[in-house]
């Protein structure tokens, strides 16, 4: 056995995963460069190798969860490289306006057909609410699976909508609306009127279609060119691309658009910790510049201008959207196998059930902030 071997294999015990072992998240290995390279690289030489095909396991979403609770990830990811990586988020603003599309040439216009394969009918990109729904996807059929997916998805923009007590007449702003989904989930069921702004332009497009015929507006904005002043705001699944160097920037932004008696739900996921919380994988393949806030740095964030009217954790919720996804996504690969490569599904698969370790870990949460200005009448915004 090679040094790096033995010192992965030793590591990896510590959360009760053997190499080449016989359990669902045991992790299997097919070229022993993999071991050096994490000992090198730690969690993106582990993403890449899988990527490589250089490791297989049956279940990637435990393996990560086991990591993560037995505090082994901790010793995997911290090191000197990994450090460098993190420099530059601390000397520069990688979300500046120049930079700010990079994210959406990225990833969200990897493809229209690619998100519709495996998201639900409103094309919800954001973790969805299973309240009292039993079953799971490791149980159910795929048919089951993309049913309870569509309806966690409606149930989680009815709470949105309900926390923010929209009603018929009501202006909203839609701060980095997707595809449009909940701009028409607004429209069609509160008879809100919509605003939403985007800079993925494969997303407006999309957009603009989904919601014809409907009183909404889809603008190509950037959240720093905000104008106009509206009863409600929301921003769902965005605030992971703003950065801390303008956390508060993005506030001063709500705040100036948002009427005195107005609401601002913020949907958002998020770190147990104040640190760069920036995962060297995921920036490189799946979200560049991505960034999860914590608590403390969104109270800081909205001070002299917000009041914190509710917090609720779905974190759990995540988790099992992730593997719904995964779950559809698969089932969608036949269609999609002709654009994208199986490197590309590798990716694509390891995204999804890493994520949802981390989610089972309880490593990373989902957080529905509902904010006031303040000096207004506190609102009965509580919902569950």
């Amino acid at each position: 056995m090679t040094a790096s071997k033995e010192i992965m294999a030793d590591l990896l015990a510590e959360a009760d995963v053997v190499v080449d072992g016989n359990d669902p998240w045991d992790i299997r290995v097919k070229d022993e460069r993999l071991f050096h390279d994490i000992l090198l690289r730690k969690n993106l030489g582990l993403g890449e190798g899988y990527m490589r095909g250089w490791w297989e396991c049956e279940r990637v979403d435990e393996l990560i969860c086991r990591v993560l609770k037995s505090g082994t990830a901790d010793r995997i990811r911290g090191c000197w490289r990994m450090l460098m990586r993190a420099l530059p988020a601390v000397l520069l603003n990688l979300q500046d306006l120049s930079r700010a599309r990079i994210v959406a040439e990225r990833h969200y216009d990897l493809g229209n057909d690619l998100f519709q394969g495996f998201l639900d009918p409103y094309m919800q990109y954001s973790c969805a609410y299973f309240k009292d729904m039993d079953g799971s996807p490791d149980t159910q059929r795929d048919e089951e699976v993309a049913d309870a997916l569509a309806w966690a998805q409606q149930a989680k923009m009815r709470l949105i909508c309900e926390k923010l007590k929209l009603g018929p007449g009501d202006t909203v702003l839609d701060i980095g609306c997707g595809w449009g989904g909940l701009a028409r989930f607004m429209a069609e069921e509160y008879g809100c009127t919509v605003t939403g702004v985007n800079i993925s332009r494969q997303q407006i497009a999309f957009a603009r279609e989904f919601c014809a015929g409907l009183d909404v507006q889809i603008r190509e904005l950037d959240y720093r060119l905000l104008d106009g002043c509206y009863d409600k705001i929301v921003s769902v699944g965005m605030f992971e691309h703003v950065g801390p160097k303008n956390y508060r920037t993005f506030m001063h932004s709500a705040a100036r658009c948002l009427k005195p008696d107005g609401l601002f739900l913020l949907h958002t996921i998020g770190s147990n910790c104040t640190d760069l919380n920036i995962d060297p994988w995921i920036s490189t393949y799946i979200f560049p510049n991505g960034c999860l806030p914590s608590v403390a740095q969104i109270g800081r964030a909205s001070e002299k201008w917000f009041v914190v009217e509710d917090l609720h954790n779905i974190g759990p919720d995540y988790d099992r959207t992730l593997m719904s996804w995964l779950r559809t996504f698969r089932r969608a690969w036949p269609d999609l196998r002709e654009q994208y490569d199986d490197r590309f599904r590798r990716m694509w698969e390891y995204y999804l059930q890493s994520c949802a370790g981390a989610f089972r870990a309880r490593d990373i949460q989902l957080w529905q902030f509902v904010f006031s200005p303040i000096g207004r009448e506190q609102p009965s915004c509580r919902i569950a």
